[in-house]
């Protein structure tokens, strides 16, 4: 029996139905909330797909799933792919649960409504984190238009939200959609994905990442030019098209700045050079494709500006925080998922439209004392609420949360 007070030492089942690793959000996310629980003393086996970057992570056992590489890489959001993936997941899921005693299941996106099914089985605490609302992901990639399909996950949601034993959000905006749906409960915790620190990747790379590699090292820029650099995928609403017809305005006004855009698949590479050549921009832009993240974070530390074009969305992007913690001007877009971190004292915000975003890079550009003081109070607004130290803070109270229900639960076992 455990001593009064003293916190139970927990064994965790993590799910991620992602490449894992892969530069991107939610694998991202996925890395630094299994680090930092795996340093609070959980022992963690991570469930993934077998598709990614192996990493080193203390503390935690990565099990994969088959790759299937014959079917190709999974894309960012929802697909067939993933769905025949999520079924080995669960069947892995299984064994796994069969062969170990859990104390809880940490389900990130979609696995939520694998272990809710799981669950009156095996009797697991259950934490779902949720990155973000995935029936408002079939629609923003068109998944799914259907109102019955739409319907339908609208409903598992809501299941989910109402029996997870403690639920992880990364902005306000879901916390905020959280509690219109299941009210307001102390199981709720705000943990933004706001750690900044290197992956530890694995030597040597697997065959996946090596390909992930995107197209070398990439460029370098003459000393005192002036580069402006996104960082990020190329889906639709990030905002790429605005980016290149701003920076064609841009140019006009400051004729020798750059820019430089790191990430995206060969495809989406392929159609936005069609689009900078059509703009007259072929040798001043410059794409990278998918480069590791390392390599991508050096890139944006090097940029006169940082620019986040977005054009819609509710949650904030893991780049924000990175923008935040650079200390470089940052010029990003006047929509929800910014302005739940960005605001006019820290960043140059802007209207989504092309006139507006290129005033907006002009100014950071040509007006040093005002990007330069917003640069600054960036990183001051950092440190102060975003921080590794705070991010681990909020970590430990989900923790203790997580100890108590654990504890009184095993106690209940055996009276």
């Amino acid at each position: 029996m455990h001593q009064a007070g003293k916190k139970p030492r927990l064994k965790a089942l993590s799910i991620s139905p992602q490449p894992f690793f892969s530069p991107r959000g939610t694998p991202i996310s996925v890395y630094h909330r299994t680090q930092v629980l795996a340093e609070q003393g959980v022992e963690i086996d991570l469930l993934t797909y077998g598709e990614g970057q192996d990493v080193i992570i203390p503390g935690v056992r990565i099990v994969r799933i088959p790759r299937f590489a014959f079917l190709g890489q999974v894309m960012v959001g929802p697909s067939v792919l993933k769905c025949f993936l999520d079924i080995f997941i669960f069947f892995w899921m299984v064994g796994l649960l069969i062969r170990h005693r859990y104390d809880f299941v940490h389900a990130h996106e979609e696995a939520i409504f694998l272990a809710l099914l799981l669950k009156p089985i095996f009797r697991f605490r259950l934490i779902y984190d949720m990155h973000s609302s995935l029936p408002q992901q079939l629609i923003n990639f068109n998944f799914a238009n259907n109102r019955l399909v739409v319907g339908l996950f609208r409903f598992l949601e809501r299941l989910a939200l109402r029996h997870s034993d403690a639920i992880i959000t990364v902005c306000p905006h879901l916390l905020t959609y959280i509690k219109s749906q299941v009210g307001d409960r102390p199981s709720e915790f705000l943990i933004e994905n706001s750690i900044i620190d290197a992956v530890a990747l694995a030597p040597p790379m697997n065959s996946t990442a090596a390909k992930q590699g995107g197209e070398g090292p990439g460029p370098e820029f003459p000393a005192g030019i002036p580069v402006i650099v996104y960082a990020g995928t190329l889906e639709a609403y990030q905002g790429i098209d605005l980016l290149l017809g701003s920076f064609a305005k841009v140019r006009e006004a400051v004729p020798e700045t750059r820019l430089l855009i790191v990430g995206g698949t060969p495809s989406q590479v392929e159609h936005y050079k069609a689009l900078g050549k059509s703009l007259r921009l072929d040798g001043a832009c410059t794409f990278t494709g998918t480069v590791p993240y390392e390599l991508a974070r050096s890139y944006c530390r090097k940029a006169k500006v940082q620019v986040a074009p977005r054009l819609s969305g509710a949650h904030t992007p893991l780049k924000v925080y990175e923008q935040l913690a650079n200390g470089i001007p940052i010029v990003a877009t006047n929509v929800l998922s910014h302005v739940h971190v960005l605001n006019d004292d820290v960043a140059i915000l802007v209207s989504p439209n092309s006139e507006s975003l290129a005033q907006g890079l002009i100014t950071a550009l040509t007006e040093p004392e005002i990007s330069g003081s917003r640069a600054q109070r960036a990183q001051q607004l950092y440190k102060s609420n975003y921080s590794r130290g705070v991010y681990v803070k909020k970590i430990q109270k989900l923790l203790d949360w997580m100890s108590l229900d654990v504890r009184d639960r095993r106690h209940s076992q055996l009276r």
